[in-house]
């Protein structure tokens, strides 16, 4: 009923999760000893435009790619993981590099197209330094650009070196507004690699529950999307293998950021849906589609009862 419902592309689907998003960015108030509160309603209503942008932003991505079938699953499930862990929400800085993030990820994805590729290396470039700027560990993502060059180019020379410009561009304007403001530029970079593996902040019954479910979604789903790359096509390995990548580009970011409230989480959950998404695809047995989406659904109202 539920994989039914969301399978085709309708308008009260974004609704519905439109809805869980609001919902998801309300659980910060409530949290209190979990996470920072937002200060003001402006802030707020930030929150949650720019993680159902997200949400809009991913649905592109991932139908103008072909990265699953047609149909609405991977909102819901986006809608669900950061109702999973609301501190997703909590960090302005981090869902506004998450937006910057999946900016960058559209123009890398569209490169497996072979059109403008000067272009969507230089946007990519300039997108993931602008997330970079709001969260520094978010620039372990350009590791996925010598990824795209390999794999959607032929790799000439220029290629390389049009994401460098694009990072030295937003470096630029970014020390130049830092010198007339009397902003420590240099300083804060190096301040946001500070590595951080204390844990404790995780000691929640909440954030332990969800964070086991993550990561068993996680592993099960992945072994099951990697089995299958290699029943597709040759030609479109490359950008399943790019998913992959970039799962565990964002698990390297959360695990080594030094702030660890929950936030960093956030850059997970995109690949994430993907895979899921195509893992729920393949699943023949009806019912069992019906009660996975179900945990989903469950498990976050019953958290935000702890």
């Amino acid at each position: 009923m539920i994989t039914s419902f969301f399978s085709k592309s309708k308008p009260i689907n974004f609704i519905i999760v439109f809805f869980i998003m609001v919902l998801a960015c309300i659980m910060p108030y409530f949290k209190l000893d979990a996470v920072t509160v937002p200060p003001t309603v402006a802030e707020y209503i930030v929150l949650v435009l720019a993680n159902y942008f997200s949400v809009l932003l991913l649905n592109f991505i991932v139908g103008k790619n072909g990265l699953t079938k047609s149909n609405t699953l991977e909102i819901l499930l986006y809608g669900l993981f950061i109702l999973l862990i609301p501190a997703t929400t909590s960090n302005l800085k981090i869902v506004l590099s998450n937006v910057f993030i999946l900016f960058g990820l559209r123009r890398l994805i569209s490169l497996q197209t072979q059109k403008e590729i000067i272009k969507k290396l230089f946007d990519a470039g300039f997108w993931i330094a602008v997330a970079s700027l709001l969260h520094v560990w978010s620039s372990l993502f350009f590791l996925l650009i010598p990824y795209v060059i390999v794999y959607f180019t032929d790799k000439k020379l220029r290629y390389w070196l049009i994401p460098l410009s694009a990072l030295a561009c937003v470096f630029i304007i970014a020390y130049s507004f830092c010198v007339v403001l009397d902003y420590r530029l240099i300083d804060y970079i190096l301040n946001g690699f500070n590595v951080s593996l204390n844990f404790t902040n995780y000691n929640t019954v909440a954030l332990i529950i969800a964070i086991t479910l993550l990561f068993s979604f996680s592993i099960w789903a992945s072994l099951s999307y990697i089995k299958r790359i290699k029943e597709k096509k040759k030609s479109l390995r490359p950008i399943f293998y790019f998913i992959i990548l970039l799962l565990a580009i964002s698990f390297l970011i959360m695990f080594f950021a030094s702030e660890k409230n929950g936030s960093e989480f956030l850059f997970i959950f995109a690949p994430l849906t993907i895979i899921l998404t195509n893992y729920i695809e393949t699943l023949k047995k009806g019912w069992f589609k019906e009660v996975f989406l179900l945990i989903l659904i469950i498990v976050p109202f019953v958290l935000i009862l702890l």
